[in-house]
């Protein structure tokens, strides 16, 4: 079970707005790093994702504390590091924020299911499953699952 990922973005405060619009959660601070924040999606499992400003690095403590932040200021904007998330909204409904946002989004097949590459800022990805599409996820990685 995943409970929360991490991604950098350029406007931590609208970002976190953003998706707490589409997943209905709560946005709190995360105060172990200036101008971050943390969207909490309201569901059973504590699920949530931090947003970090663009350029934060975690790197461990030299000694037992816990993990440290910097800024890299020539990090790129781009990153391999995306989830798969499920979402309780239409398709309309994603791709109206999307619009709203000048973000690009667009439903696209992943073999046995579809999804919706969601990309903020234009930047970092998101593949939401609208119901229909997490009922053919499923379907498709039934053999995966215990």
């Amino acid at each position: 079970m995943i409970h929360h990922y991490s991604i950098p973005v350029q406007d931590t405060k609208n970002v976190s707005e953003v998706l707490a619009e589409l997943f209905g959660g709560t946005i709190t601070r995360f105060g172990p790093n200036p101008g971050s924040y943390i969207v909490w999606l309201g569901d059973e499992y504590g699920s949530a994702i931090e947003l970090h400003p663009a350029g934060t690095e975690m790197y461990p403590d030299a000694g037992e504390n816990q993990a440290n932040f910097r800024h890299n200021p020539s990090q790129s904007k781009f990153s391999a590091t995306h989830a798969a998330i499920s979402i309780n909204r239409t398709r309309e409904a994603i791709y109206k924020v999307a619009a709203t946002q000048g973000w690009k989004a667009l439903e696209l097949s992943r073999g046995g299911f579809n999804v919706i590459e969601f990309w903020i800022e234009n930047n970092i990805m998101i593949e939401f499953l609208t119901p229909d599409m997490a009922n053919d996820y499923l379907s498709a990685t039934k053999n995966y699952i215990k």
